[in-house]
């Protein structure tokens, strides 16, 4: 149980006030469409995004055993963060 708490509030926080988020927040402030509606889609897209991440993260770990999946998965956000500093002091 410690281990699913752990993962549930890595990705919750993860995904507060990401793009996702406030993507959904339009869709939902949009009045041509239900909430309902809204939620059981975005869930939805969530549930297959995540569903991908980790088909792609047991794939990758039964064929990639050397590598270390932690620190290239580290690496990237690492240089995701960079681009994003960078972008801002460029004005983007």
């Amino acid at each position: 149980m410690r281990e699913f708490a752990i993962m549930f509030f890595t990705v919750f926080m993860a995904e507060l006030g990401d793009k996702t988020q406030l993507s959904t927040l339009l869709f939902a402030s949009e009045r041509k469409t239900s909430a309902l509606f809204v939620f059981a889609a975005s869930a939805s897209a969530l549930v297959l995004a995540s569903a991908i991440g980790v088909l792609a993260g047991t794939v990758g770990a039964r064929y990639l055993g050397m590598v270390p999946l932690k620190l290239i998965a580290g690496l990237g956000f690492m240089i995701l963060g960079a681009m994003t500093v960078v972008q801002y002091y460029r004005g983007g």
